[in-house]
């Protein structure tokens, strides 16, 4: 407590500091999303700067999240220079809320040409300005949104408060029709949880794979692996209950909620997930934890892996999106109270949510694209590629209930006995929980399972928000025209209930039977990044966003685009590497090992003709034909790299050669050379393998 948010220009701080008049002023803004006047934020400017300074800010940065996926900052002191040669601290109210960087080298996506240089960040009061602690210095940063010269949004930022003004929009035309006047703010409200491994830094460091790349491009499954599922839940170890604790720290004065950390499913991997709140902050403190996992990683002799999949053949990271919708009145709108089949409202918004997954399936499956999530949905770790929802027992009888009419019943969990007379009797929930499922309802919020660890949580829910938004307006629009409110209200739910209950589904998600249950009832399955993104500009999602004002044509396009060369980019510089490491490592160790057997053999036989020399002679015959395997599959793979730049016009073609042809090509090559790892010396192997990697630390 006494250090909680300490290095946070949070509410408490605004109160002490900030006149009422202008307390009151910045709140309805904060609030209610009223324009923010100069005057007002003179006075923050100038309060923030007192504050910064007091403890220790030199400089100040306009924190944004280009679409590179990761934040971005350019520091300024706050130091002008007075007319007798000396300087005083000055931070103004213009530049509180606007900055202006470069933004020609940030991924844009065609809005802007190379020469074009002129970009913007604006403030986002909604969301605290903090300061930073490294290696001593301190940094006030600002949190904005940024834009283009021509007005087009540049960042993740933009378009989730764009979303997030939408959803609270379609969601209170609902409460007013339910008699709600008071509510005026209604908002998506998120918590996610963060999946990484920790590895020893010094093997991080001798991997150029994982140092370029994120992941392991070579390596071979160590004996032991997580199936004999110790690992979960497990006691952590004294060395990473440090780094833990360190984190926690880190977080906590930076206002994070850090709540919950535990050892995940496969070796070397955890998890941190933090408590609820609003969507823009969240998705600020996401950024901030995964920025802490790597900068105190560091200092403690670690590395962080947040690849969605590090280790081949070993369970990947996600990032679980808890998301659910709450009024400024403290209501859980998902909250479905003790009998949710009378909770009109209450199945309002289920039923919305329902008709908006299935109806937007590939638009939420491409939220949450990227080329190392590929690797991970469809196995038996993550859900697969096919959106669903699971509602359990509870819910999906009602949804069976609506289709023939009112529902009239809830299925009640009762009472969970041990066995144990020294044990407390257990309330039971109505419904148990599913996690292969990609969207699940556990109890008032909804799960989205399929995030990747890496990504960026601000795209998935700018389209949760947007979908919702869509189908609560679709709503409103009746109900608001309709006679018989409760009437048409029925009407509504049932229509739902039977046309759009194809993308329930509480069965197991990672069985082959759902993947053919899941085609017979028309439900896209989407297997790869660039499959996926294609739904970014369709007709139908392009609408969507531009009649709630969340992206413009042009916005979308350039995302699609970003997205498509991203993936290209990655695949490309995973392939560069894979070429480098076979050539310069794996190639010469494998020869130094062979020469020394081949010397082990002459040895020998010198010293004796009739020795037996079986072993050796079959080790090398054995170790030659994949020497020469995996020079020639080198060399294939370098051939397939360069057709792959040639197609640089055109960026969809590209992403599915890079995918069909460069993609096969590395797992080929890397087939060998894992064929190669368990024959040569292990002192002599150049790559840490697995086994020290998982299980050293």
């Amino acid at each position: 407590m006494d250090f909680f948010g300490k290095n946070v220009f949070n509410d408490a701080v605004m109160r002490e500091r900030l006149p009422k008049n202008t307390y009151k002023a910045l709140h309805k803004t904060i609030d209610e999303g009223l324009p923010l006047q100069l005057e007002v934020a003179e006075v923050v400017a100038n309060a923030m700067k007192d504050w910064a300074i007091e403890n220790g800010a030199t400089h100040y940065t306009h924190w944004f999240q280009p679409m590179t996926g990761f934040t971005a900052e350019k520091h300024d002191s706050f130091i002008s220079p007075t007319s007798d040669g000396k300087v005083i601290m000055e931070f103004s109210g213009k530049e509180l809320i606007k900055g202006e960087p470069d933004a020609s080298s940030f991924p844009n996506g065609g809005i802007r040409s190379t020469f074009e240089a002129r970009g913007y960040t604006a403030w986002d009061c909604t969301s605290p300005a903090f300061l930073r602690e490294d290696a001593g210095k301190v940094i006030l940063c600002i949190p904005t949104a940024f834009c283009s010269y021509t007005g087009e949004a540049l960042d993740k930022k933009t378009p989730l408060l764009r979303s997030m003004e939408t959803i609270s929009k379609q969601a209170l035309r609902i409460l007013r029709l339910f008699g709600n006047t008071t509510a005026k703010r209604v908002t998506p409200t998120v918590g996610a949880e963060q999946e990484y491994f920790l590895i020893e830094k010094k093997y991080h460091q001798k991997r150029l794979d994982l140092m370029l790349t994120g992941r392991t491009l070579f390596g071979v499954l160590p004996p032991k692996g997580q199936e004999m599922e110790d690992h979960y839940f497990g006691i952590i170890n004294e060395r990473v209950t440090a780094f833990m604790q360190e984190v926690n720290i880190e977080l906590w004065k930076l206002g994070v909620l850090a709540k919950t950390q535990h050892k995940e499913a496969a070796p070397g991997q955890y998890e941190i997930a933090p408590i609820f709140t609003s969507t823009n902050i969240a998705t600020d403190h996401n950024q901030i934890i995964m920025d802490t996992l790597h900068k105190v990683a560091n200092r403690h002799g670690l590395a962080c892996l947040l690849h969605e999949k590090p280790f081949a053949g070993v369970n990947g990271s996600g990032k679980h999106n808890n998301w659910s919708l709450s009024t400024d009145e403290g209501v859980n709108l998902l909250e479905p109270g003790k009998t949710p089949h009378e909770n009109a409202q209450f199945l309002t918004f289920i039923c919305a949510v329902i008709k908006a997954v299935d109806e937007y399936a590939d638009l939420l499956r491409a939220s949450a694209a990227n080329s190392g999530n590929d690797h991970r949905l469809g196995a038996n770790e993550a859900p697969p590629a096919i959106i669903s929802i699971f509602l359990g027992d509870e819910l999906s009888d009602i949804i069976e209930q609506l289709k023939n009419g009112k529902p009239n019943s809830s299925k009640q969990g009762g009472e969970l006995t041990i066995g144990v007379s020294t044990l407390p009797s257990l309330p039971k929930d109505s419904t148990d929980r599913n996690r292969t499922s990609p969207f699940a309802f556990t109890g008032n919020k909804f799960e989205f399972r399929m995030v990747p660890s890496s990504l960026s949580i601000a795209g998935p829910n700018v389209v949760i928000n947007t979908i919702v938004a869509e189908v609560l307006s679709q709503m409103a629009d009746r109900l608001e025209k309709a006679e018989d409110f409760h009437g048409e209200l029925q009407a509504i739910l049932q229509e739902i209930a039977i046309h759009h209950s194809r993308v329930v589904f509480d069965g197991n998600g990672y069985s082959e039977e759902w993947v053919k249950e899941a085609a017979r009832r028309g439900l896209p399955n989407l297997s790869s990044t660039v499959e996926a993104i294609s739904a970014l500009i369709s007709e139908k999602t392009i609408e969507l966003f531009k009649h709630h004002g969340v992206f413009s044509a042009t916005e979308l396009h350039s995302r699609y685009e970003i997205y498509l060369e991203q993936y290209s980019k990655t695949i490309n510089i995973e392939a560069l590497t894979m070429v480098d490491v076979a050539k310069r490592q794996i190639l010469p160790a494998v020869m130094r090992y062979s020469t020394e057997l081949a010397h082990s053999i002459n040895t020998i036989r010198t010293a004796d003709p009739e020795a037996e020399v079986l072993a050796q002679r079959s080790l090398l015959n054995e170790i030659s034909p994949l020497l020469k395997e995996l020079s020639f599959k080198t060399k294939a793979l370098q051939d397939a790299t360069c057709a792959a730049k040639q197609l640089h016009g055109d960026a969809y073609k590209q992403g599915i050669y890079y995918r069909d042809v460069v993609f096969k090509a590395m797992n080929e090559l890397r087939q060998t050379a894992d064929q190669l790892e368990v024959l040569v010396d292990y002192d002599m192997w150049p790559l840490p393998s697995y086994t020290k990697m998982l299980f050293r630390l």
